[in-house]
Formats: C-alpha cells, structure tokens, sequence
C-alpha cells in the first residue's frame, strides 16, 4: 500500500521510535515522584522542554505537554472563556479545524466571528480590518496551515496585528510543524502542535503559552505542568515528539531541499492529472501551499467515497479530506467557506505526502488516478448508447 494520508497521521519514524524506547526504559518512573528515579524522569522532560523551547524560539517554561492539539486547542478556548470579558468576541477563521469551530461555538455561543476567505483558501486579512471598525476582538485564531487543502495561511501577519492591538493570538500549527520551519511560531500568544503529523507518536502534543501569569487548565487534579495541565506527563512521548520535529527540521535546511523535490513531484502530478483527466479541478492550486498536499475535484460522475475505495484496491490510502471529520454527511466546511457548492465540496479527494515518499509514488498515483478515471468514462459511455 501506497501512502498518501500523511496529513491525518504520519509513520513513525526510526529516531523517534528509538527515543520512545530508551525514554520509557531509562525515565520510566512518575516525573512528579520524590525519589531519584522520579527526579531522572523530571529532569528529562525538562531537557524536552528546553529542546523544543529552543525551535520554537520561545522560553521553556511556556511549554505545556498534553495529548495532542485537539487538546490543545480545547485548553486554548477554555482559558478564553474564563479570562474574557461577557462581551469579548473571539474571531476565527472559518477553516480551522472541528475541534476549534465546535469548542468556540460551544463556549462563545453568540460571541465568536468567521474571519472569510477567499476562492483560494487564504484568510483575509482585511476582514480583520473591516471588523476592527466596529469592533475589537479579545482573541484571534487563524491555523498557520490548512489540513484540507494545505494552503498556507498569513498567520505572521494575523499575530503582528494582533500584537498591535494587544488582542490575543492562537496559532494550530498541527499541519505546519514539520513541513516548514518552526521558526517565528514562539512569537505567537499560543500555539498547538501534535506529535503524530511530522513522525513521532500519537497521544503526544504541546501548547506554547505565556509562562507568566495564569493560564486555566482544562484538565484539573495534581499540580502538573505548573499547575495548567493535571495529569501524569507523558514522558516517553514528549522526548519522542521532540526528536522527530529535529529530524523533520534538519530536513528543511540547506543543502538538503528535500521539501523542494517533494513539491515538485507533487506539481508534476497536478499537471499531468488536469492534461488527462478532464473534470478534474485542482483547489488552492494557485496560492502557496504545504509541499505535500494536493486537494482536487474529481469528475462529477463519481463521489468521493467511492474513489478512496476504488484507489485503496489499486494499493493507494488517500482521503477526502480532515480524518477527525470522517463518516460525515455534510461537505468540508472548508471548501464551503471558500465558495465550493455542497456538491463540489463533496468531490474533493485529498493527496498528502510525506519526506518519503518518490517521485515513483507520485506517477504510479497519477497512473492508477487516470486509469480508474478512464474506466468510469467507459461505463458512462457504455449506458448511455
């Protein structure tokens, strides 16, 4: 099987499965424990801390561990909820993903905006403007990447405005991190991030939040992570989620430009698949994206469901579109909020690589895409004469 699914998870790669192994047999004690053994494992988080600190470019202590940024992001809302004022609005924009629209709608019932995009799947930032005119926000959120699509969003720009203004920034890198550089994240308000997108473990992720003053905790029992996430650290976890991102940003760096080849296997693809396949239509394929993601229309003969199965016989794992939204009825909210009709929303498939996959993968992709394309063109053929 053919893998390119890498935006719902990634494989796990060898180092961070190497640095699971050693952290859960060297610092296997409770980091919370009063013994030597506890202090071990308490320091070695820590030195996590301290490492992931440093490519983020922010201080250690505003790093707190958790789950995964579904998590992450639900502490972000919850910490909103409880230090905004009754008549704050929190703006968002209308891609982020389910697990921010449906806490903001949840917690800020008549209080939160979506910030509109454009047919390309950019937030505008002047919508920020237009509302600032009659309103001010208490929090902006804005991914820095989108999962669907993978249309990289103006987050620098979102959190210089916000810093003007001293509103509050959230920033889900979930998809950035480990696909481009991490640098400038550690100047936004909040960020959130998961382990399981760019190589290491699932069950592990972080959020990045001012380490001075109070921050609500979502989760609530012992006094861990300075009191803002109760629970038993995930140590094993932690040191793993930390070696993958190394990994994954020594491979962004010079000489290496492997994130360059990617994209352009991925853009060989792209036009080679609207020269032979007519009715396919490529989305945000005109704005700057992740290099791994490629999201297209395919031919209104034939839904999305049913090409993922006949792709998966041929030994390819697509998707079509956010996993956490899988076995939905309704179309992606995100190609509504860039102007897609339900039906055209409802043919979207979702091509994500990962640092692995070749050029190989991509055409052999290309060659069961138009084959199964050309089949379904025959069986129309064939009823209609």
């Amino acid at each position: 099987m053919v893998y390119f699914d890498h935006n719902a998870t990634t494989p796990l790669i060898p180092e961070a499965q190497s640095a699971w192994m050693e952290a859960a047999q060297q610092w296997f004690a409770n980091p919370s424990s009063p013994h030597r053994l506890g202090a071990r494992a308490a320091n070695a988080l820590d030195q996590a801390r301290e490492r992931l600190a440093a490519i983020l470019g922010c201080h250690a202590l505003d790093i707190v561990w958790t789950s995964g940024a579904t998590e992450s992001n639900n502490q972000v809302l919850h910490h909103a909820a409880a230090v905004l004022a009754k008549d704050q609005e929190v703006w968002i924009s209308a891609m982020e993903h389910p697990c921010v629209l449906l806490t903001a709608a949840h917690l800020f019932p008549g209080r939160h905006r979506l910030l509109p995009v454009s047919r390309e799947g950019v937030v505008q930032c002047e919508a920020l403007e237009t509302l600032a005119k009659s309103s001010k926000p208490g929090w902006v959120i804005v991914m820095a990447a989108n999962n669907e699509t993978g249309v990289v969003q103006p987050w620098k720009n979102v959190s210089a405005w916000c810093a003007e203004r001293k509103v509050l920034f959230h920033c889900d890198a979930a998809q950035w991190l480990g696909k481009l550089p991490a640098e400038g994240l550690g100047q936004c308000d909040f960020v959130s991030g998961c382990a399981h997108k760019f190589g290491g473990p699932k069950g592990v992720g972080f959020l990045k939040c001012p380490h001075q003053g109070i921050v609500h905790p979502l989760l609530r029992g012992g006094s861990q992570e300075e009191g803002r996430r109760a629970g038993t650290e995930n140590v094993a976890g932690a040191l793993a989620l930390v070696r993958a991102l190394e990994v994954a940003e020594e491979s962004l760096k010079p000489p290496s430009h492997r994130a360059a080849a990617a994209r352009l296997f991925r853009d060989e693809f792209e036009s080679e698949l609207r020269a032979r396949c007519p009715g396919i239509e490529g989305v945000g394929q005109s704005t700057e994206r992740l290099w791994n993601t490629s999201a297209v229309l395919m031919p209104e003969a034939d839904c999305q469901q049913r090409w993922v199965v006949r792709l998966d016989r041929e030994g390819f794992a697509v998707s079509t579109g956010s996993a956490c939204a899988s076995g939905r009825e309704k179309p992606s909210h995100v190609l509504r909020a860039m102007g897609y009709s339900d039906a055209e929303a409802a043919r979207m498939l979702r091509f994500s690589s990962g640092r692995g996959t070749t050029r190989e993968d991509w055409q052999q992709l290309l060659a069961a895409v138009i084959k199964i394309a050309e089949s379904s063109q025959q069986r129309v053929t064939t009823s209609s004469s």
